[in-house]
C-alpha cells in the first residue's frame, strides 16, 4: 500500500522531468517586448519590476500562465500575457532563464 504513493510522486517526477523546453533562440526575439519593463537583458531598471536573467525556467513558465489564465492578476502583466501560448510561454521562460 505505501508503494503506490511513491510511484505516482516518482512517475509525476518523470513526466515533470519530459516537458518541452523552450527554445531561448525564439524566446529572444519574442522578449524584445519585455524589455521595457523588465531590462534588455533581463534586469530592470526599475525598482518594481522583477529581474527575469537567470530566473528558474519553470517558475517564469508558471507565473506567465498564471498571469494568461487569471489565476494572477496584474494591471500590466494579465494582458501582456493573454495572447501567448504554451510555445510563447516556453521560448520565454527559456531565454531568461539562460541568461
Amino acid at each position: 500500500m505505501r508503494k503506490q504513493p511513491m510511484i505516482a510522486a516518482m512517475a509525476g517526477l518523470i513526466i515533470c522531468g519530459t516537458a518541452a523546453a523552450g527554445n531561448p533562440d525564439a524566446g529572444k526575439s519574442k522578449a524584445a517586448i519585455c524589455a521595457a519593463c523588465h531590462g534588455l537583458n533581463g534586469i530592470s531598471v526599475m525598482p518594481n519590476y522583477p529581474n527575469l536573467k537567470g530566473q528558474k525556467e519553470q517558475y517564469i513558465e508558471k507565473a506567465l500562465r498564471a498571469y494568461r489564465d487569471g489565476g494572477r492578476s496584474d494591471p500590466t502583466m494579465s494582458p501582456m500575457a493573454k495572447p501567448l501560448s504554451d510555445g510563447d510561454i516556453e521560448d520565454l521562460a527559456a531565454y531568461f532563464s539562460g541568461l
